[in-house]
């Protein structure tokens, strides 16, 4: 078990919050990258807007995770942060979260690992959203997941990205 101590979120402990309405961008492409964060509350998504106007959702940061942690290490943004609640963001200048990091060894390893789980649910994404047929994919998800609690059917159909219509029609058809 992990002690308070080596865990990395307790380096945002005493930093500032930012308070983000829904819809409100946090960070927009090609911005200078400045500082870490950490969401305490609501969902930060991370969007590339496509040539067609619709927007790649890359990432859906929501409470107790990071957020842009791949851009830590990178001059600019690669793409817009905006928020799908309201949220709380706690943020610490850049230099200050990897002096942390720096300083506190069994905090780094805690950051590594809660990466390293993120980096296997985005291949673990990846792999669902190159199937084609909504069955197949929502199986896949299935598989990996299990059923998800009440009221969260919605997040499924953005995880496997398909319409939320289309995901109720498959539904629909496991019923019968």
């Amino acid at each position: 078990m992990i002690s308070i101590m080596s865990d990395w979120k307790h380096i945002f402990e005493s930093a500032p919050s930012l308070m983000v309405e829904a819809g409100a961008y946090m960070f927009r492409r090609e911005d200078p990258v400045r500082a870490m964060y950490f969401v305490r509350s609501g969902a930060i998504a991370l969007e590339r807007p496509m040539a067609d106007g619709a927007a790649l959702t890359l990432h859906l940061a929501s409470e107790g995770m990071a957020l842009a942690e791949a851009s830590l290490f990178t001059e600019f943004y690669h793409c817009d942060a905006v928020a799908r609640a309201p949220s709380t963001i706690a943020t610490l200048p850049r230099p200050s979260f990897l002096a942390a990091l720096r300083n506190l060894p069994e905090a780094a390893l805690s950051f590594i690992e809660a990466q390293s789980k993120e980096v296997q649910g985005q291949r673990a994404r990846i792999e669902i959203l190159r199937l084609r047929l909504v069955s197949d994919k929502l199986d896949a998800w299935m598989d990996l997941y299990g059923e998800p609690a009440k009221g969260d059917w919605v997040k499924v159909a953005e995880a496997i990205g398909v319409s939320q219509p289309a995901l109720y029609r498959e539904l629909a058809k496991r019923r019968r």
